[in-house]
């Protein structure tokens, strides 16, 4: 393969490799690791890497592994990234490779991410001598929630690269399509807790007290209808409160209430609006109760956003080597949220979007990402490698 060969032929090489291709993603499911410490799966990475002749580089903060193919001959550095981690839940779909532990799962296809990455380092590696430039496969961890992309980069992952590509599986579109779009794909994902402070005492008497639950239930009707009071209507943001803690018993005014949840948004203007007047309506409303509270905000991701160059070029060539029926530009950008923004914020890329829809399901009806009962279709990943493959090979 080369510069001139974007087409058809990737397809059937990625298909020729696909027994492969699904038992790494097997291997991986029923070994999920959490977090940014994930030995076993970064082993099996190597392993599979093994004999490529790719120059790798592993972690020093984290487990992560860099892989570069490296031609030798002056042309772009193109950076491929696959995250690692799986999700802390447990895993209820059985299966010759459902989790072998307890509370831990592949439930937001990283496992596909992985070996669809490995897969196209394969493809690249045995027509080196055809390619130019650089290729550099990027395998990370802590991509839920742990900021492992900023660990990367920190340790030199985007230096010498001209552009980046990644992949995110998803089983609510039609398996095999690739989906993505220009300008803002993902959103920002801020967390925060508010502790409201009030007086405790004996639930007959509320009068001596300075109940914290009527603040609480408050100030959450205030944060939402904030929300629409706070954004213009034709930008995306919005706050969900997820999660609440009050009380002790029926009898017993608690002198605290809790609650934590999250912020997102699909620019950072409407961000910065959404994460001030969350805690000046908290504030407000504690105080319009006799209490006090204190609003944490810890910030998270930021948007996801596409350059536009980078978006057309996944759309064309997926068309190239997929065909036209294989590829959607989606309509909008959606509320999830992704730590490959970190990467877009130093260099041109794209994210796609992968379907995985089971065979016997429907994309209105599959079991979405993060689901007990997520699944896989992995007649799919071929596709994946391929798509990995070709964004590669394109100028």
């Amino acid at each position: 393969m080369s510069m001139n060969d974007i087409g058809p032929d990737i397809a059937a090489a990625a298909a020729g490799i696909d027994a492969e291709t699904v038992e790494l993603r097997r291997a991986i499911h029923a070994d999920p690791e959490l977090g940014l410490d994930l030995p076993r799966t970064q082993e099996k990475i190597t392993e599979a890497l093994t004999g490529l002749g790719l120059d790798i580089t592993l972690g020093r903060s984290t487990t992560s592994v860099v892989a570069d193919l490296d031609t030798g001959k002056p042309g772009p550095t193109v950076l491929l990234r696959g995250d690692m981690d799986a999700l802390p839940l447990q895993e209820d779909y059985p299966s010759d490779f459902t989790s072998q532990h307890d509370g831990r799962m592949h439930a937001c296809g990283h496992d596909t991410h992985v070996s669809m990455l490995v897969g196209a380092a394969k493809l690249l590696a045995d027509s080196k001598d055809t390619l130019t430039g650089k290729v550099r496969f990027m395998f990370q961890p802590g991509e839920e929630g742990f900021h492992g992309a900023k660990y990367m980069i920190d340790e030199g992952v985007l230096d010498g690269v001209d552009r980046a590509f990644a992949i995110h599986v998803t089983t609510n579109q039609k398996p095999g399509m690739v989906a993505t779009k220009a300008g803002a794909l993902l959103a920002s994902a801020d967390k925060f807790s508010i502790t409201i402070h009030g007086e405790g005492g004996h639930a007959s008497a509320p009068h001596h007290c300075a109940d914290p639950i009527p603040a609480m239930a408050q100030t959450i009707t205030g944060i939402h209808t904030m929300v629409g009071r706070s954004v213009e209507a034709t930008r995306a943001g919005l706050v969900t409160v997820a999660h609440v803690r009050a009380g002790t018993t029926n009898n017993i005014i608690p002198p605290h209430a809790w609650m934590e949840g999250t912020i997102r948004s699909h620019d950072e203007e409407t961000r910065a609006t959404l994460k001030a007047n969350l805690a000046r309506v908290a504030e407000g409303t504690s105080a319009a109760h006799g209490c006090s509270c204190k609003t944490e905000i810890d910030p998270g991701y930021p948007v996801t956003v596409n350059h536009d160059d980078q978006a057309e070029l996944v759309g064309d060539v997926t068309h190239r080597i997929l065909g036209e029926e294989n590829f959607t530009i989606m309509p909008r950008a959606i509320m999830g949220a992704e730590d490959f923004s970190y990467v877009l914020q130093h260099v041109p890329g794209a994210m796609a979007f992968l379907g995985v829809c089971p065979k016997d399901e429907s994309p209105s009806t599959a079991a979405p990402n993060h689901s007990n009962l997520m699944r896989v279709n992995e007649d799919a990943m071929k596709n994946g490698v391929a798509l990995y493959t070709a964004m590669a090979l394109v100028g």
